[in-house]
This record gives C-alpha cells, structure tokens and sequence, in this order.
C-alpha cells in the first residue's frame, strides 16, 4: 500500500470512529432520558382519586374518620397505601364540636391523578385554579374515568360528595348540607360538586359545590346523579 493509500485508509477509519463514537453518546443520551423520564414517572406519586365506590350506605361515611379510612383502603388495593389519604369533606359546626373545613385536612400538594397528571400544585391552586378537574383527568383509584351521561356514559355519577363551599370551607351552621356530618342515611342533605364540570349537558358546573342531594339515602344519590363517591388526597 502506498503512503498516500495508507494515510486515505488511517482517515477513514478515523471518520467511522468518530461516527461510532457520536452513535454511542447519542444512545447514552437516549438512555439517560429515559431514565429521568422513569425518575420523573416515579416521583408523580398517586395523590388524587375519586372513590370508585362509596361505602354503600348513603352519605353515612362513618364521619370524616370512615371516609378517611374508605380512602386509606382503596389507595392500598392499587399499592399507595404508603401515604396518608383524607378524604375531601367538611362538617358544620354543632353545639359540640367545630366546623372543620375541607381544603384544611388534605395536605400541601401536589397531588396527581393516577395517571401522573398533576391536578393541582397546592390548596390555592386546587380551589382557584382547578382546571385539570374534568371528566378525563378525574379519575379513580384504578385509572379509571367516572361515569357522566353528559358526555357519553350509560349512567351518570358525577355527583361527588364535598359538603363543601366552593372555597373549600365549611357551610354556617343551619340547613344541613352533610348529612349530620356524614352520619345519615335518612334525613338531611349534602351539597356535592360534579367531577365532569357539567350541569345535565351545560359545562362550566364547580367540582366542588354544584348542588345539594335529594336526601341522604343511597337511592337518593342515585336519583339525583351520583353514588355516594367522594374526593380522596394524599395529606402526606
């Protein structure tokens, strides 16, 4: 082989090299993406979920300490029963005891659907600035849409118990409007919000303080579009 052959040949080899070379950083690159991606996926921790079923008596939750418990449990049957589940409720204040406000027993956030969604970064944001509420972003412990007839759905159980304002405070003492704090099955009413943002085929309905239930008893949240179902967060 000539000198100048020789030299032809050493450059070439050298261009494949780098060719090499550049291919193998790029797919390091690729990798190291992927594994923040992973990180990523891994931190965006299950924070929110609607209740795929309630307890089955109605808006008699046991009090706020049943329906923490009905949160506790369904975030253990999908593995995230590690962290500190609340239930998104209020009571009204009796000759006993305090009001005690909704948006004060869930946490700092974030919160993200099972999906990784974030639906909100904190307590203000959750109540002034809830647009990742909707039917697609709503989801159960499962990952699962809740039913809305509104927008397809053979049934409707957008109706999700809150006894909330739309704050995310306690109603005054007065008309019940949660079920004597989440203890009936018979008399009373609670005020609910639709997870869908929908009010029969109107948008623009609050996911917390939509309208009050016909009555206490399941039947009656049934007839009136839920099922007694309810907002669950991650407090810690």
């Amino acid at each position: 082989m000539t000198g100048s052959a020789w030299r032809r040949a050493v450059r070439g080899a050298r261009g494949w090299g780098a060719v090499a070379a550049g291919v193998l950083a790029l797919a390091g690159l690729v990798a190291a993406a992927g594994a923040t991606a992973a990180r990523e996926g891994q931190e965006a921790e299950l924070g929110f979920f609607v209740t795929s079923e309630g307890p089955g008596n109605g808006a008699d939750l046991g009090g706020l300490e049943g329906a923490d418990a009905h949160c506790q449990a369904l975030a253990e049957s999908v593995g995230a029963g590690d962290r500190t589940w609340r239930a998104y409720l209020s009571t009204q204040a009796t000759d006993g005891q305090g009001a005690v406000n909704a948006r004060d027993r869930i946490g700092d956030g974030p919160w993200h659907n099972a999906e990784g969604l974030e639906i909100a970064s904190d307590v203000e944001d959750l109540h002034y600035n809830n647009a990742a509420i909707t039917y697609e972003h709503a989801l159960d412990e499962n990952g699962e849409t809740v039913a809305s007839g509104a927008l397809g759905d053979s049934v409707t159980r957008h109706d999700i118990l809150t006894g909330t304002r739309m704050n995310g405070t306690a109603f005054p003492p007065g008309e019940d409007r949660t079920c004597s704090n989440w203890t009936s099955s018979g008399e009373g009413q609670a005020m609910v919000g639709h997870h869908d943002r929908y009010s029969y085929d109107t948008p623009g309905s609050s996911w917390n303080s939509a309208h009050l239930s016909r009555g206490c008893s399941q039947e009656d949240l049934v007839a009136t579009g839920g099922a007694g179902l309810f907002y669950c967060f991650a407090a810690e």
